[in-house]
């Protein structure tokens, strides 16, 4: 598939030595939904500047639909729409006013109904006459995507849009990214809700302390990361679990009624089978039973708690070398 974002060898050190992102290669496509996590500091925001020419990159090279960002720096900005973490506007204009105003800062002839359409699939369209100090805190991020939609862009990054936003109002919004993306529109994201990413992001990608620790299919990478969960409801609690069982990779939940066997879906033997054979062995008897997978959240705490682990061995292993 073409990619419409290509990113090699980029890196950003600030004047105080900070290094915040550390030789990122990376290759977004054309019409996916690409979803960036990591923690907060971990350079998802640093990345985000760089490619919307917002920050200066230390090296490396980046290029938004063959346009590269220092050399085309107007050609790729105008492939680019940008909702930010803040939000910033100005409070007395109107928001018809400032949804206009967005679209001629890239030199876009006027589009009324074009901008119609934006506004009423994010709501706004009752509020167009409404001044922009008067908006709720939801509306006014509505407003944000609004703004980034108005000159058409082939790019949308969205810096965790919806911090802040009610239940509903996240609910249109999502349904706004969903006939984007349908509609050919590149969408990258950031998030603290995971879940969201779990439900709408083609690929992932993992980053923690300025490096791209993994980006890879969302489906394939809960299939190959993921862990699985056997509960087992007991009829009669147990106490602890008995000797016969201690190898195995058990639990117990604290009122002692149910069982939990935990394996790997990767691995080509689950070991469920002697599992079960060596319950009935033990006497072990149980009513009811069920099956959960990792979450992609607690695949992405693994993750970076991983990384983490392995970044701070590095020096100690260097200096034994």
């Amino acid at each position: 598939m073409e990619s419409i974002i290509s990113i090699k060898g980029l890196g950003k050190t600030y004047a105080d030595g900070f290094s915040a992102l550390k030789n990122i290669d990376l290759e977004i496509q054309r019409g996916e939904l690409f979803a960036l996590l990591g923690p907060n500091g971990a350079g998802k925001t640093t990345m985000i500047s760089i490619i919307c020419g917002i920050v200066n990159p230390s090296c490396g090279e980046v290029t938004v639909n063959g346009y590269n960002i220092q050399r085309d720096y107007r050609k790729a900005r105008n492939e680019i729409g940008l909702v930010p973490q803040e939000i910033s506007t100005d409070a007395f204009e109107t928001v018809w006013n400032a949804v206009k105003f967005s679209r001629g800062l890239f030199g876009k002839a006027p589009n009324s109904a074009y901008l119609e359409k934006i506004l009423k699939q994010l709501s706004l369209w009752e509020k167009k006459d409404n001044r922009i100090v008067t908006l709720s805190g939801g509306m006014k991020r509505r407003l944000m995507i609004a703004k980034a939609l108005s000159h058409e862009p082939n790019v949308l990054f969205l810096d965790e849009p919806t911090a802040g936003v009610d239940v509903e109002l996240r609910q249109d919004m999502w349904k706004m990214v969903r006939e984007l993306k349908e509609s050919g529109v590149t969408v990258i994201l950031t998030t603290h809700y995971i879940e969201e990413a779990e439900e709408m992001a083609d690929r992932v990608g993992v980053i923690n302390r300025g490096q791209l620790v993994l980006v890879e299919e969302k489906s394939a990478l809960m299939k190959k990361m993921g862990e699985k969960e056997l509960s087992l409801q007991l009829p009669t609690p147990l106490q602890q679990i008995p000797e016969s069982l201690a190898d195995l990779p058990l639990s117990l939940s604290s009122d002692g009624n149910q069982l939990i066997y935990r394996f790997d879906i990767k691995s080509e033997d689950s070991g469920l089978a002697e599992f079960l054979r060596r319950l009935n062995a033990a006497n072990i008897e149980f009513r009811d039973l069920h099956t959960r997978e990792s979450s992609l959240e607690e695949i992405f705490v693994n993750l970076v708690h991983g990384a983490q682990q392995e970044q701070e061995a590095l020096p100690h292993k260097e200096a034994q070398a």
